[in-house]
């Protein structure tokens, strides 16, 4: 840990070197939030978000926050080791199995052109807006989406190549925090003399566990978790199909978790429900997965069971300019020069029409820093290096 601030109704415990003015107010009004327990825990990515800063960890005992949880429910990780020599590897190869899996994969805002199977919408759950969206998810199901998702073939400290995919459960997560954080806000009308705030998308609205709609919320919520996990299980599957006819490889066991979600939990002697925004349960142990930018290495890790974060750890290397900044800022010809030796798609264009430089190294931190700041929080397993990248 680096620091902690006492000034507040319960401290804030941060893992940063440093932090952002907006992302410390948000962490204060969750420091001085009703309903919030013990204390804020700040990974070394952290950075503003809506409402609860992207690299937060806060636990509550009777209430769910919807901003803490955020819009991209079930963002996770997966990833998987083969059996394949990094040092045998080349462009050519590379290349093959990235255009494979744009075969097989929609990226951006495509979809499937037909409905996938899979079991789980059999069980999904009767809340209304799951129920709106299960037309459309079914041609969801195995697509990548935008933003900073992404696949990654990689090589590893370990001696071998592994294939890493980031993505969430598309436009459920969406849909489910916009929803519930509108009622939330209408349940906490009452709440307006609290010095935090509680409306519009910078709010902390809650929705107390003795209210339907906290239940209806953790359900839209639990299933939106399984269809990411089945999501990135999907797209794990034809990325290890392609690798494995090219390569020739097998693979070992996958490693598929969440950095956007809440669960039930004990921390200091209470059962409480703990949500992660942009933050990875690290269980005494427990292998995580810790991604840098598309150009800077990711780690896979192991959990050391740590108290004071909530057991938990940074779900990546953490923004330290805006999107649109980063347009503005950066010029293609650096980008491109932080990508030196890595096969991607080159730059895809911004609603603008410029080109979309958002996701270039140059955005985000020092992924090398933010691992040294939580060295007491989880140990590293492997560093793996890209090789390759799909975007979105």
């Amino acid at each position: 840990m680096k620091w902690t601030s006492n000034k507040n109704r319960l401290p804030i415990k941060s893992w940063c070197d440093d932090i952002e003015d907006a992302a410390m107010a948000q962490a204060r009004n969750l420091a001085n939030h009703p309903r919030t327990f013990h204390h804020v825990a700040l990974m070394p990515d952290c950075h503003s978000g809506y409402g609860m800063p992207i690299g937060g960890i806060i636990a509550c005992e009777d209430v769910v926050i919807p901003n803490a949880v955020g819009v991209d429910i079930g963002c996770g990780m997966c990833a998987v080791r083969t059996t394949h020599a990094r040092d045998d590897i080349d462009e050519t190869r590379i290349k093959a199995i990235i255009g494979a899996l744009r075969k097989e994969i929609p990226v951006g805002f495509d979809h499937h052109k037909h409905d996938r199977q899979w079991i789980g919408f059999n069980d999904a759950p009767d809340v209304a807006v799951i129920r709106q969206e299960l037309k459309s998810a079914r041609k969801q199901l195995g697509t990548l989406g935008g933003g900073n998702h992404f696949i990654e073939i990689q090589s590893g400290s370990d001696g071998f190549i592994w294939l890493m995919i980031h993505s969430g459960s598309r436009n459920f997560g969406y849909k489910i925090a916009r929803e519930y954080n509108i009622i939330a806000q209408k349940k906490c009308d009452r709440y307006t003399s609290l010095p935090i705030p509680l409306t519009g998308d910078n709010g902390l609205a809650f929705l107390p566990f003795d209210l339907k709609e906290a239940q209806e919320y953790i359900d839209a919520m639990n299933f939106a978790l399984q269809f990411a996990r089945q999501n990135r299980a999907v797209m794990m599957a034809h990325f290890k199909n392609a690798a494995g006819e090219i390569l020739k490889c097998d693979f070992d066991d996958e490693i598929n978790i969440h950095h956007n979600f809440a669960a039930p939990e004990t921390h200091f002697g209470k059962k409480v429900w703990v949500h992660r925004k942009g933050a990875t349960q690290a269980e005494y142990n427990q292998r995580g997965i810790i991604p840098g930018s598309m150009g800077t290495a990711s780690y896979i890790v192991r959990g050391l069971g740590n108290a004071e974060s909530f057991r938990s750890c940074s779900h990546g290397a953490g923004r330290i300019i805006s999107r649109n900044e980063a347009n503005r800022k950066y010029s293609v010809e650096e980008c491109t020069r932080a990508m030196e030796g890595i096969v991607f798609g080159r730059w895809g264009k911004d609603r603008k029409g410029g080109f979309d430089l958002s996701e270039a190294p140059q955005a985000y931190k020092n992924i090398d820093v933010v691992i040294q700041n939580q060295t007491d929080l989880v140990e590293i397993v492997v560093k793996l290096k890209p090789r390759g990248v799909m975007k979105g």
